[in-house]
């Protein structure tokens, strides 16, 4: 079974707006440089620096040029860290399911509870996005390969949304627009009837 991972610069991104939501870093104030930042979470500046655009693009602070980071917005941090949680317990959900069915216990009951909770889950899910995901593996080289999800505007030329990538043995789950795609990677994405030759297309077109 694939590794869930996080990626270093999103678990950042919610350290910070734990902070906020925690009164730490108030609404109206501003963030020392993101040079200080790497300092005090232990990251290199641009891993921090991708932790900040996450939380630009959310409006949950924004960045001014030669003056820090302004703290905007309680209310969207603490948006934030509750659909956080909200994904953190479908994976969790996953991993119970699987872990069950490799050691081949008879907890039919623990299965059965696991298996109900995670249909309820996938249900509130569905009701934002009733959309079954794509895959697509990237076996072989493309000029669209090695470069980040924003760089390539997936969206905007294929319509399709990436929800996970399978790189090696880990699956990185929501990548955002700083994930990188490449060759041998496994792409997971939602979109329309088309979506699927879309993005077949923009590969390897």
């Amino acid at each position: 079974m694939p590794k869930i991972r996080e990626p270093r610069y999103r678990k950042i991104a919610f350290l910070i707006a734990e902070k906020i939501v925690n009164n730490e870093y108030r609404v109206g104030t501003k963030l020392h440089a993101r040079s200080t930042l790497s300092t005090t979470f232990g990251v290199s500046a641009e891993t921090a620096r991708k932790a900040i655009n996450v939380l630009s693009d959310l409006d949950i602070v924004r960045a001014v040029h030669g003056s820090g980071v302004e703290i905007l917005s309680r209310e969207k941090a603490k948006s934030f860290l509750n659909q956080a949680a909200e994904t953190t317990n479908i994976q969790n959900i996953h991993v119970q399911i699987n872990d069950l069915i490799d050691e081949q216990k008879s907890a039919l009951d623990n299965l059965s509870g696991a298996l109900s909770t995670l249909f309820e889950q996938t249900q509130r899910v569905q009701q934002h996005n009733p959309l079954t995901p794509y895959e697509l593996v990237l076996e072989q080289p493309s000029a669209k390969l090695n470069q980040s999800i924003g760089n390539l505007n997936l969206w905007q030329n294929t319509g399709a949304t990436v929800i996970g990538i399978l790189h090696n043995e880990d699956l990185i789950v929501s990548p955002g627009p700083y994930a990188v795609i490449e060759t041998g990677d496994t792409l997971y994405f939602v979109g329309n009837d088309t979506s699927y030759q879309a993005v077949q297309h923009f590969f390897y077109q």
